[in-house]
């Protein structure tokens, strides 16, 4: 057991917050080396794509089998694995001298950053045990994200220009280093749970069927919707989740437990994170195609030109952790999808007016509509289920975060698939409008399904943890 004198919940958010940062920062740096990747690799827009959705792919596949690793083995252990996997991988992309070894690389990066998201949440949930300190964790932890999205493009840019794009790689070693020694030094012993079962069928299939998918829609681009090849990658998509579907079913020990899924929470927690990622991943992945291809910006101008949607995420990301416990969920969630909509939706005069200025404000609204409703969702979603499952809910949650960034950038990569201006733009216009009905579907769907009953359910279950805690303090 930990000795009192080794538990330090501030170095332990520090810690969570660096695995949450090193997972993110590699999606918004990315983004800003799409031109440089393009120059040194010949790389088309398919090629791109699969520089970004490699590491999204495993990452969103292997997250409910890191959740079940934690549960399994301790969430510590598996979390500073994750530290470990994600820093090693960071060094292969770092020395990569072709764009398939990059590739293969950002798949193995995807593993450690699936170990380290759900783990870091489980951390984070006994480190701090009173509700409101671990609902404002949360929302530091969510502002952590924020900061890698939002510092990310301008450091990389910054970086790119100066040593080159390998070196936006090789900068998350030293985190790694740092993240993992305080994970080790102060981070509260986790318990392992030595029967759970791992369910690999389960965990097969439903990778089979994300890559399935993730490869139709990526190579779309380039091969066409009719091609026999992606009509088959459909197909394999639909037997392989049939298959997963049946095998959940049937095993008392699945991956996935139905009565997780019955639950209305976890239902529309789960929609609502897969729109919110689905529109945000797809439409920064076209920003960056027209900022540093239309427009003709530099790496640095492109980080620049995101600060307003990337840099409002690490505020209102903290605002949303304290406003959880006074306001409902339901609410909460409502008001950031509608706010995202709004934004998006006010970026199509700007566009029309080609000014990266007009674009602020509408991505300052969209991006601080997304920051408030994903630490929502996830304080919502933690607090409705046991700590038993705790593990596998935020597994879920972030597993169909990922299948929603990874469907974004395929499908709104497909709209812009064209070089010529005017067809680009067109299917930026298509991209905003889908973006627009999609968090108009997301709000209705936490406006009638986070509803009171959720919110009675989840304030009986803080109060029973008060309970216990008063308890073993008498």
């Amino acid at each position: 057991m930990q000795t009192p004198s080794r538990l330090h919940p501030g170095l332990v958010q520090i810690a969570t917050c660096l695995g949450f940062v090193v997972v993110l920062i590699d999606v918004s740096v990315v983004n800003v080396a799409l031109d440089a990747l393009r120059s040194d690799f010949r790389a088309d827009i398919t090629g791109l794509q699969w520089v970004v959705n490699a590491y999204a792919l495993v990452f969103a596949s292997s997250l409910l089998l890191a959740g079940a690793l934690g549960d399994r083995f301790g969430a510590k252990r598996a979390f500073m694995a994750g530290y470990a996997i994600f820093t090693f991988a960071s060094i292969g992309c770092g020395i990569a001298w072709s764009l398939p070894e990059l590739i293969a690389w950002r798949l193995v990066q995807g593993v450690g950053a699936s170990l380290l998201v759900p783990n870091s949440l489980v951390i984070l949930r006994l480190a701090f045990q009173d509700t409101t300190a671990r609902s404002r964790a949360i929302g530091w932890w969510g502002a952590g994200g924020g900061i890698a999205l939002a510092a990310g493009p301008v450091i990389g840019g910054l970086l790119v220009t100066a040593l080159g794009w390998r070196s936006i790689f090789l900068v998350n070693v030293p985190v790694g280093v740092a993240g993992t020694w305080m994970t080790w030094r102060f981070a509260p012993d986790t318990d392992a749970q030595r029967g759970r079962s791992l369910d690999v069928p389960g965990q097969l299939t439903s990778a089979l069927t994300l890559a399935a998918l993730t490869f139709a829609l990526t190579e779309a681009s380039a091969l066409g919707w009719r091609s026999p090849v992606i009509l088959g990658a459909f197909a394999l998509c639909a037997a392989s989740g049939i298959a997963f579907i049946r095998l959940q079913a049937g095993n008392p020990a699945a991956m996935l437990p139905l009565a997780l899924w019955r639950d209305r929470t976890v239902r529309s927690t789960t929609v609502i994170g897969m729109i919110a990622n689905l529109v945000f991943y797809g439409i920064v992945f076209i920003l960056s195609l027209l900022f540093q291809w239309g427009w003709h910006m530099t790496p640095v101008r492109t980080g620049v030109a995101f600060l307003p949607m990337m840099g409002i995420l690490m505020i209102v990301n903290v605002a949303a952790g304290r406003l959880a416990s006074r306001i409902s969920a339901r609410t909460l969630a409502t008001a950031g999808m509608l706010i995202s909509a709004v934004g998006y939706l006010a970026m199509l005069p700007a566009l029309a007016a080609q000014s990266h200025w007009l674009l602020a404000l509408p991505m300052l609204l969209a991006g601080s509509g997304i920051a408030l409703t994903i630490p929502t969702i996830t304080d919502a979603m933690l607090a409705a289920v046991c700590s038993a499952q705790s593990g596998i809910a935020s597994g879920l949650l972030n597993a169909a975060r990922q299948v929603g960034g990874v469907m974004g950038v395929a499908l709104f990569g497909f709209l812009v698939r064209h070089t010529e201006m005017i067809a680009f733009m067109h299917g930026m216009e298509q991209a905003l409008i889908a973006s627009v009905v999609l968090l108009v579907v997301g709000a209705v769907t936490a406006f009638r399904y986070l509803n009171a009953t959720t919110e009675r359910r989840i304030q009986t279950r803080r109060r029973s943890t008060a309970v216990i805690r008063s308890e073993a303090d008498v």
